[in-house]
């Protein structure tokens, strides 16, 4: 089968069309990442041409041989319909887990996504948390939630609880809560740090004035969840432009009541008493 045919392969560029299409990849911003099936690796197979290895910038030693599809450093999303070979490419990692190797695309140059050890070090550890479920890691800048950073405290509990407000499902889609990453240089071991640890927790990881990171098992859940949180994040925007207090919302035990009802844990941390109407 030729690259291009994959269904695998045509779930990644699709997802990153869509995150384009909801104005979540100004110029070349955010990046997306998925941990290949080695089934599908032998599909495409005839299509790898590999190059020389690169270092990593982290160790990723629990990820040795696997490989990754990766949006490219300085690549704009809204191209990766139109021209993937030259926006994605395909990466391998060597046994030891410090270095990458491309397989396939950018066929103009270039490198992979400059979060690329952010993406690496958070597909260990959901990779070890889930058994090898979650495959797809995807970082993004959607308007809403990065105004809230500006606004509400750069705590978990702030944003789990106003944005579980904000929607029903919300608790059912993330009922874990939402990390909060303060804000770090991007691209760097830091930030890759400080949200691989959070996603020890978390599905999702806000980065705080700069946008959102989210993993999960496959590209609808994944772009699920993100599109989740931001919806969410809008309607608290909305209600903050007409109020800077609430009529009324969900309260503690409606919460507990929804848990119970959908089969979901609720971290209790989250269910904290509030002064009625405030945020």
């Amino acid at each position: 089968m030729r690259f291009l045919d994959a269904k695998f392969v045509n779930g990644f560029i699709h997802m990153g069309d869509d995150g384009w299409k909801q104005g979540w990849h100004e110029r070349n911003g955010g990046n997306l990442t998925y941990r290949v099936k080695p089934e599908e690796v032998e599909e495409i197979r005839e299509d790898l041409r590999p190059q020389a290895w690169q270092p990593i910038g982290t160790s990723v030693p629990k990820l040795g041989g696997e490989y990754f599809l990766v949006t490219g450093s300085g690549k704009y999303l809204r191209n990766l319909i139109i021209h993937p070979q030259d926006t994605m490419a395909m990466i391998e990692v060597d046994d030891k887990g410090e270095n990458y190797r491309l397989v396939w695309g950018l066929e103009s140059g270039g490198r992979p996504t400059s979060e690329l050890p952010s993406h690496l070090m958070n597909h260990e550890v959901k990779k070890e948390l889930t058994g090898g479920r979650y495959r797809v890691i995807y970082h993004c800048h959607p308007a809403n939630t990065i105004a809230l950073t500006f606004v509400l405290p750069l705590t978990s509990e702030a944003f789990t609880r106003e944005l579980w407000e904000m929607a029903t499902e919300c608790p059912v889609v993330f009922p874990d809560g939402i990390g909060v990453v303060p804000w770090m240089v991007p691209g760097g071991r830091e930030i890759a740090v400080a949200t691989s640890k959070l996603m020890e927790k978390y599905d999702v990881a806000i980065w705080a004035h700069h946008g959102m990171f989210a993993a999960g098992e496959d590209f609808d859940a994944t772009f699920g969840l993100m599109h989740t949180v931001e919806k969410s994040a809008e309607i608290l925007v909305k209600v903050l432009s007409m109020s800077q207090k609430k009529r009324q919302t969900i309260q503690p035990d409606q919460f507990r009541q929804l848990a119970k009802d959908f089969g979901v844990e609720l971290p209790e941390r989250f269910l904290y008493e509030k002064k009625y109407g405030d945020l």
